[in-house]
């Protein structure tokens, strides 16, 4: 509708593309379904376009998909160590959905799904559940020994046990928040100076300045959240394996 106005959260709106409705349940294609969709979409043609030639001296496709199997790989390996060899292709699919999707969302009119806390805590739930089985399925009933501090006197345990207990329980949120939190305060930044450089037409220099030097560090924080995600996974992983 003309003159009909948006606010600098509008651009979080989940808005179903196709309605579909079974047994009650709205399981409707949103734009956020197509984002991921999108994403998932880049992540695959940016790799097989990058490997397809395999060529010994690298192009500039083939050197950024080695550099990120490179950097993932190591990640891994430096919190993990050789144990964590065989958990790369899932790590290395979390880092490179969560960093597309971060950077896609830099697209004018582009939807932003990690700036949902929907989604962000589902991922993190997936994390938390995976890393939790994995150490009771290696330790067995060892693994409540995790909420005892090392070297901590028998008579704090009642004391320091629940910390460790809500300590260890509330690591999905904090993983879902971190990331979630950051992509949307960046992108209604970006929304609300936009629009003081809309309302103030020819003296809207210095607001337009300040959204391009705003946009640069939004995509530097695109990169540091996905690493921030991937690396404490990575952090999770290693206690599930060695406990304390």
């Amino acid at each position: 509708m003309a003159g009909e106005k948006h606010g600098p959260l509008d651009q979080f709106t989940i808005k179903p593309l196709v309605s579909i409705d079974i047994g009650g349940a709205d399981l409707s294609f949103t734009n956020s379904s197509l984002a991921m969709l999108i994403t998932v979409l880049s992540v695959s043609l940016f790799l097989v376009v990058g490997m397809s030639r395999g060529r010994l001296v690298p192009g500039r496709w083939q050197s950024m998909a080695e550099l990120s199997y490179e950097f993932v790989a190591g990640l891994l390996k430096e919190t993990v160590g050789n144990e964590g060899r065989r958990y790369f292709p899932w790590i290395f699919t979390l880092f490179m959905f969560i960093l597309f999707g971060n950077l896609l969302g830099m697209i004018p009119s582009a939807f932003t799904f990690t700036s949902h806390i929907v989604v962000t805590f589902a991922m993190a739930l997936v994390v938390f559940l995976f890393v939790t089985l994995l150490a009771v399925f290696k330790h067995g009933i060892r693994f409540f020994s995790f909420f005892v501090p090392p070297g901590a006197p028998k008579l704090m345990w009642p004391l320091l046990i629940p910390i460790e207990v809500i300590s260890y329980l509330s690591r999905p949120v904090s993983l879902s928040v971190r990331l979630f939190a950051n992509m949307l305060a960046g992108h209604t930044l970006l929304k609300v100076f936009a629009g003081f450089v809309v309302a103030l037409g020819a003296a809207g220099v210095v607001p337009l300045l300040f959204i391009v030097a705003l946009t640069g560090l939004e995509i530097l924080i695109a990169f540091l959240q996905a690493y921030v995600f991937t690396i404490l996974t990575c952090l999770y992983i290693n206690d599930a394996l060695h406990l304390h």
